[in-house]
């Protein structure tokens, strides 16, 4: 059969371009760019920091890690929280994953004095821990036979709850915060910002378990974890 050169070109054309088409995602997606460089440094300031010596111990083997740079609640008798985050797998010694986007929120009754704004680094040390965030909407305190620790400034016995605990939260605030203001708070996956990110069909456990997706904007984040 005789081909025309056009429809030589063409097929040409789209086989090179082809490969490429689900490695290169969009870059110049700067609000999910953001939330990533903001993650980098919360996990930075946690994990490396004077403040917190124990976050760099539990973070050798943990199964995972989902970082929230900005938790953000306030109100006097009603309270509202929301944040956005990101969660990262390890599937051997120094191999993360690419962050998937997460959000998180909660209705809260109580006290509460002025805005609370914290950084939360959640290290997940068990796989019982993070399939229960992978598999459906994760609400704290509410998740049977999955055990939380919280870890704060100004929080007695955090550090030695946190033995038991298949995930340890390390926050670090500017205002009020206290263990129990994540009782009731859930993770929700995104996968919105992840398609946004990382292109059509990406999704929370085609990222942090399947690896099928990439952004060189994510390489940052990846290589400094790498260290644990």
């Amino acid at each position: 059969m005789k081909l025309d050169r056009r429809t030589v070109l063409a097929g040409t054309a789209a086989a090179f371009a082809a490969p490429f088409i689900s490695a290169n995602p969009a870059r110049a997606d700067a609000k999910r760019q953001a939330l990533v460089d903001s993650s980098l440094e919360s996990a930075r300031k946690i994990l490396t920091g004077k403040d917190y010596p124990d976050a760099a111990k539990y973070i050798q083997g943990a199964r995972g890690v989902l970082i929230v740079p900005e938790l953000v609640q306030g109100g006097l008798i009603f309270g509202l929280a929301g944040g956005r985050g990101t969660l990262m797998a390890r599937s051997a010694p120094r191999d993360w994953s690419p962050p998937a986007f997460y959000a998180m929120g909660s209705g809260s009754v109580g006290l509460q004095i002025g805005a609370k704004v914290s950084e939360v680094v959640f290290i997940i040390k068990t796989e019982k821990g993070l399939q229960a965030i992978l598999d459906h909407k994760f609400k704290f305190g509410a998740e049977a036979g999955v055990a939380l620790a919280v870890v704060g400034i100004g929080v007695e016995g955090g550090s030695t709850a946190a033995g038991g605990a298949d995930i340890i939260a390390f926050a670090s605030s500017q205002g009020l915060f206290a263990g129990a203001s994540l009782e009731g708070s859930y993770l929700d996956p995104d996968n919105d910002w992840n398609a946004l990110y990382y292109g059509s069909g990406a999704n929370t456990k085609a990222i942090v378990l399947d690896r099928r997706f990439t952004n060189p904007g994510a390489e940052p984040i990846r290589q400094f974890m790498a260290k644990w």
